[in-house]
């Protein structure tokens, strides 16, 4: 009997498992280290969760301007760690993808799992491959490539090419909380080209625009005071970028702040906690989960003022399928005294209840 791929990874998943032979070994905390690429665009296998992550504005003729996300996650569940059997969950990969498509207004995402294995769900070591069944996110020559096909539409994405690397905090070591073991090692690819073709509402688009690639690896990310945090990435329209996070408590306090500001010559600036300042200007209640959600914002930080103005209110994501979280993920303008100085993505999480990694 031949299986298809989809049948396989059904199968795989279903497949009962062995109980593990032994306790779970200690995952290991980041380091501050020399970042070496593409190895680190690759897997950090030993790490407990690490993502890869793009956003971006598209366009296309006859239709209005619309974002995109697409993130794959691998973590290490802590089950089976020491089963040595191929079945045993070691790594599972999680892959969303999202449209912010005006035309429908609201957000059309689909999100999907497995264990990795068999060459069908992994995440390469030493240069950036990382596919779940028919979904693929992989390094070609000085570019991206991105295969996605959701239900209610396909992405085809090319995002390149790249330049050097943006490293955050201290060469990539960015701290998001007191202690050296809340950190991560963190690398974005800025003002990235993007074409390539969406299918969706039973059209063949084909399309261009710029985007956003985040990298990021750790193995404790959240502080036990720490409900959720606001990022944003914008792609500003001189050729800079900009990356500004903010760390929640339980309260909604600033836990910690970070950020980064490439200028359009490449040199960056690093902010630290008490040089940001978030504030909610307007927030949106969604019908679907009964979250209110603050999706206008304005970002102080180096003595200047942005204000985040969504492209459309309703761009929360139910991923508690999967990662088990709510989130508002959605493309914004970034507006400063009255002009569009540029485009990129905001991320909100820990709204509905404190976020669980």
């Amino acid at each position: 009997m031949h299986l298809s791929r989809r049948q396989l990874l059904s199968l795989l998943a279903a497949l009962p498992l062995a109980p593990a032979r032994a306790a779970s070994p200690a995952y290991p905390l980041v380091r501050p280290r020399a970042l070496s690429f593409p190895a680190d665009h690759g897997a950090h296998p030993d790490h407990r969760i690490e993502w890869w992550y793009l956003t971006g504005w598209l366009e296309a003729p006859g239709v209005p301007e619309f974002g995109f996300q697409i993130t794959f996650f691998q973590i290490r569940p802590g089950v089976a760690e020491a089963n040595p059997s191929r079945f045993a969950p070691h790594h599972l990969i999680i892959a969303h993808a999202a449209l912010a498509w005006p035309e429908s207004k609201r957000l059309l995402h689909e999100a999907r799992s497995a264990r990795a294995g068999f060459g069908l769900v992994e995440a390469r070591v030493g240069d950036c491959d990382v596919r779940l069944d028919r979904w693929r996110l992989w390094r070609e020559g000085t570019a991206f490539r991105a295969l996605i096909p959701a239900g209610e539409f396909e992405l085809a994405l090319n995002f390149g090419p790249t330049g050097a690397p943006l490293l955050h905090g201290d060469g990539g070591y960015s701290q998001k909380a007191p202690g050296a073991e809340h950190a991560s090692q963190y690398v974005s690819l800025v003002q990235l080209p993007v074409s390539g073709s969406v299918q969706v509402g039973g059209r063949q688009l084909k399309v261009s625009g710029r985007a956003w690639f985040d990298h990021e690896w750790s193995s404790s990310l959240m502080h036990p005071q720490a409900a959720g945090w606001d990022w944003t990435g914008i792609n500003l329209a001189d050729g800079g970028a900009l990356m500004l996070f903010r760390m929640r408590d339980q309260r909604g306090a600033a836990l910690w702040h970070g950020g980064t500001l490439r200028s359009p010559n490449g040199l960056a600036q690093h902010f630290g906690p008490d040089e940001i300042v978030w504030q909610t200007l307007r927030e949106w209640r969604s019908e679907r989960s009964g979250v209110l959600w603050p999706v206008e914002q304005s970002v102080a930080f180096a003595g200047r003022r942005l204000r985040l103005l969504p492209l459309m209110d309703d761009q929360e994501l139910d991923s508690r399928s999967s990662t088990g979280a709510i989130y508002w993920e959605g493309a914004v303008r970034a507006i400063e005294q009255g002009r569009e100085m540029g485009r990129g993505y905001l991320e909100l999480t820990g709204y509905d209840k404190a976020l669980k990694l």
